[in-house]
């Protein structure tokens, strides 16, 4: 009896089955533990996602189609660890799988179809990489001492503060996670990959200073990921609304404009008391 291939939609589910139990796995485990395995399953879940989209036949270049998958799934991860054992976690590993099932399926519809993808796929993808980005910069914020201030006049607030070396470790993870998420939208504006990179390299940038700047603030709890999503949405909404600066002298003098704000939060927050 001739063994059959398993279908994409079919090999699809499976992964997401997978990432849905191993993320349900994260949350018995210490946060410190959380962090490495937040940080290895993005990888696990693009390598799978490889084997699956090419056999599907996919195109060259099938893995910008697995970094929002790969991205959400670490982000839950470390998220989970906000969520209270009972009930409440159910329905947090539950929704995450019916999130990532959406994203994925979308994913692989955009990057199997011949024509590429259209302006609602670009939509529909815009909002994936949005409820990413917060949930990765709100899973990095849990996992790290301080990073979920309490509102001022609780009972606790003040009682976590974050050292530098952690805020440079706050700083750094929602870099990379802007860094990824960036690349995708970035991927569906721009065919050459340098151009792909520089716009990605914006988004990272921009999150690192943002980052800073919020923590500085102090914002307390869920306000501090909205907040940096917002900023994260705004870049994008700047870059969407103007593709053709990127020229080789307006990106010099953006980055050059970004890494002046960053020696400003860099010296704001060597001043703020740990």
């Amino acid at each position: 009896m001739l063994a059959l291939e398993p279908t994409p939609a079919v090999a699809r589910r499976e992964l997401v089955l997978v990432a849905t139990l191993l993320v349900g796995l994260s949350a018995l485990v210490d946060p410190a533990d959380a962090f490495v395995l937040a940080g290895l399953l993005p990888i696990a879940v693009l390598l799978a996602g490889l084997g699956v989209l090419r056999a599907a036949g996919a195109p060259s270049r099938p893995y910008e189609a697995l970094l929002l998958p790969a991205v959400l799934s670490g982000s839950a991860a470390a998220g989970l660890h906000l969520v209270p054992a009972g009930p409440w976690l159910l329905v947090a590993v539950a929704a995450f799988a019916i999130v990532l099932d959406r994203v994925a399926e979308l994913e692989s519809r955009i990057v199997l179809q011949v024509s590429g993808a259209s302006e609602s796929d670009r939509s529909q993808v815009l909002v994936a990489a949005m409820v990413t980005a917060f949930l990765a910069f709100t899973g990095v914020a849990a996992l790290i001492p301080g990073g979920m201030p309490e509102p001022a006049g609780s009972p606790v607030a003040g009682t976590s503060a974050m050292t530098q070396g952690w805020l440079g470790v706050l700083a750094l993870a929602d870099a990379v996670a802007a860094l990824v998420i960036g690349w995708r939208i970035s991927a569906l504006r721009f065919g050459a990959p340098l151009q792909v990179a520089r716009s990605a390299l914006t988004y990272a940038l921009v999150t690192a200073i943002s980052a800073g700047l919020i923590r500085a603030i102090d914002l307390p709890r869920l306000v501090g990921p909205a907040v940096l999503t917002l900023v994260f949405y705004l870049w994008d909404a700047q870059h969407a609304s103007a593709p053709a600066r990127r020229q080789e002298r307006r990106f010099m003098w953006e980055m050059l404009l970004l890494a002046g704000l960053a020696v400003l939060v860099v010296t704001w927050n060597a001043r703020v008391p740990s």
